[in-house]
């Protein structure tokens, strides 16, 4: 458009018979005032230094788009399990209903020897501690979202959650009590069975993120939603709700369960930021606004799907990266009104023959400086959280064994 309109100021003179030479000044300097260099700078000078600054941090940021979309969330979605968690869950009863507990182990450890999920690995974990042998198993599969499923000589057994039982149809009526017992506590039930009747139960419970309450309470501080999306039951995802003060929760979903919620908070809320670690999150970090994975311990897929990754496991850099993301949007924005409103003053001045070209040339430059000045601020260090602060003191001893 700025080319056009440079060639219409001098073609309609000339067609009209005036002098060209005005004419032809004139349009050198539409050219050169009203060329867009410093609008189009805008943004990436403030986005590149805002990927650099949140590399150092330890967050990966894979685009400049994924930098806007942090600007803009309005809710985060955490998984529960190895991201508010540790990640490390631990086997605290094993209670059969035929058997010995050390069969039951056996079983259940048989079945999940192969399989990378957390409970799992835990459930494996109390086996070795206790002594006992896993069953020989073949054809294992992973139930993703559900459990385990492996052939322990020519029986089926599945080692999972209630709701996989409840499908196999199994009847639970006489355990529905024990179970809710250990759900109340917080703790996570894994059924042991054949499909058609349950030999026992594992309860598990993997303990919180150091910190979590302080880092969920800066979230609300930024004027955030904060949702817990798990696929625990619902009173093992209450428990922790309540203790960390979660906005809102959604249990007992499945890896598409998940998606769903994140399209659900999305239409409601506005854009939604999605933290998780697993093979089970993948998909839903791939729907949200923008998806955050735990770089340190996640799995590959998480790691792949996510448009943005933590190096580390410090919860801290979630907060750290929605603050880089607010700022690289306000800066950005102050860049493109300024050219704007600076178009807006060249442009009228260039076609009335206000400016000279050397005056379009040190005003064009130097607007183009000034945006990148501008976009370069983004480099500079964000102020220490409150939670930030609180772990870089240094502790004060009082000789009594006291810490402060």
């Amino acid at each position: 458009m700025v080319l056009a309109s440079s060639f219409l100021l001098i073609i309609i003179p000339w067609l009209l018979g005036l002098p060209l030479d005005e004419w032809t000044i004139r349009a050198v300097v539409l050219l050169v005032a009203a060329a867009p260099c410093a609008l189009v700078m805008s943004m990436p000078v403030a986005m590149a230094a805002g990927i650099g600054s949140a590399g150092r941090q330890g967050i990966l940021i894979k685009g400049g788009a994924h930098l806007e979309h942090l600007g803009a969330i309005r809710t985060i979605a955490f998984d529960k399990t190895g991201t508010l968690t540790c990640g490390i869950p631990e086997v605290t009863d094993v209670v059969p209903f035929t058997g010995s507990p050390e069969e039951l182990l056996r079983l259940a450890a048989g079945v999940e020897y192969n399989s990378a999920h957390p409970l799992a690995l835990a459930i494996v974990d109390r086996a070795r501690y206790q002594g006992v042998v896993p069953a020989e198993v073949r054809d294992f599969q992973s139930l993703t979202g559900a459990g385990a499923k492996a052939r322990i000589e020519e029986t089926d057994w599945y080692v999972g959650k209630v709701d996989l039982f409840k499908k196999l149809g199994a009847r639970l009526e006489q355990i529905e009590g024990a179970v809710q017992r250990f759900q109340a506590q917080g703790r996570t039930v894994v059924l042991v069975g054949n499909g058609q009747s349950v030999c026992g139960l594992l309860a598990l419970q993997d303990r919180l993120r150091p910190g979590m309450r302080e880092i969920i309470r800066e979230l609300h501080s930024m004027g955030l939603r904060v949702v817990m999306l798990t696929g625990d039951h619902a009173r093992a995802a209450e428990a922790v709700a309540r203790e960390l003060a979660i906005d809102d929760i959604r249990a007992n979903l499945s890896p598409e369960d998940k998606v769903r919620a994140v399209q659900e908070l999305e239409r409601r809320f506005g854009a939604v930021l999605m933290v998780g670690d697993g093979v089970n999150d993948a998909p839903a970090l791939a729907a949200a606004t923008c998806g955050m994975a735990m770089g340190a311990i996640g799995s590959d897929a998480a790691i792949e799907a996510a448009d943005v990754a933590l190096m580390s496991e410090d919860l801290r850099k979630v907060a750290h990266a929605l603050r880089l993301g607010r700022r690289v949007r306000r800066i950005s924005r102050q860049n493109i009104v300024f050219s704007l409103i600076l178009l807006a003053i060249l442009i009228p001045s260039a076609l009335l023959g206000a400016l000279s070209v050397a005056a379009a040339v040190f005003i064009h430059e130097v607007s183009e400086l000034l945006a990148v000045a501008n976009g370069l601020r983004v480099r500079r260090p964000l102020p220490l959280s409150v939670i930030e602060v609180s772990t870089t003191l240094d502790p004060i001893h009082d000789g009594r064994g006291h810490s402060y």
